[in-house]
């Protein structure tokens, strides 16, 4: 016989949120701590979901979680970093008591968060969200793969390298090691292992030399010394994939293809 169907109420909803750094917390709406699976699930007050709607079509799964912000679980600043992007949940009951069952409720990534008055809401995205993609890509003069991905096929083995910060001034990020090649760094990613940033992820705009100018300044202040990793970037375009890397057959991109300009030609133009 199931839990559920016992004479008294002893259902806890719990939830497991993983990180995409690999950063793992349990929640529980139960007045008590849990332990379930090896992982501790924090007392939640106040965390609820709202009404979960499931399908066995094609619609996609949708949950919205709403709970009080806390220091010692998930944080406004944390949010607004975008540390909880993209992190995957698990939404399921058990047995506070400790019998045994388990009921999943619903799974699937964090998608739109909004905080105010010191709680939050998260959108719940089920797997079947991935649907409403185009299933055909649009047509570009830029490349539509991203760089070392299956479809770029160009090796990274030797395109990321460690850094440390020596200074930072706004979005210019001064390390302590130039460059082999000019604005090698241009569009890649820089990744943050060390200082208040650790697990964040910052676009970066265009190198040179020692100086790193990122897309937007870092959500916490830096410091010298803070460990980095630096990923090579590529500006999508025929002429960069071809001398630099190689790699023209391999580009996800139509160059040469007419575009809408073609409609305001005309004659002797």
């Amino acid at each position: 016989m199931s839990f559920l169907d016992g004479p008294l109420s002893t259902i806890a909803l719990c939830w497991r949120i993983e990180r995409r750094d690999g950063i793992a917390i349990g929640l529980t709406a139960h007045d008590r701590d849990l332990t379930i699976d090896g992982l501790i699930h924090r007392a939640a007050p106040g965390m609820t979901p709202s009404a979960i709607k499931r399908s066995d079509g094609l619609d996609a799964d949708t949950m919205d979680v709403a709970g009080a912000l806390t220091s010692n679980a998930i944080s406004a600043a944390d949010l607004t970093a975008g540390r909880w992007d993209g992190a995957a949940v698990r939404l399921f009951a058990v047995d506070w008591t400790g019998g045994a069952g388990r009921v999943d409720l619903g799974d699937g990534t964090i998608g739109a968060v909004e905080t105010k008055n010191g709680a939050f809401t998260a959108e719940l995205r089920g797997w079947s969200a991935a649907l409403d993609r185009p299933v055909a890509e649009e047509t570009s003069a830029e490349c539509r793969a991203e760089l070392g991905d299956t479809r770029c096929r160009v090796a990274m083995a030797g395109r990321r390298r460690f850094a440390r910060v020596v200074s930072v001034a706004a979005r210019e990020v001064t390390i302590d090691q130039a460059e082999r090649v000019e604005n090698a760094c241009g569009g890649g990613l820089l990744r943050w292992f060390g200082g208040a940033n650790t697990g964040l992820e910052s676009a970066i705009a265009l190198s040179d030399g020692a100086v790193v100018t990122l897309r937007s300044e870092p959500v916490y202040a830096p410091a010298p010394g803070d460990l980095i990793e630096l990923i090579e970037g590529c500006d999508k375009s025929l002429a960069t994939c071809a001398a630099r890397f190689g790699n023209a057959v391999n580009f996800r991109g139509e160059p040469y293809l007419p575009g809408i300009d073609l409609l305001t030609r005309y004659p002797g133009a």
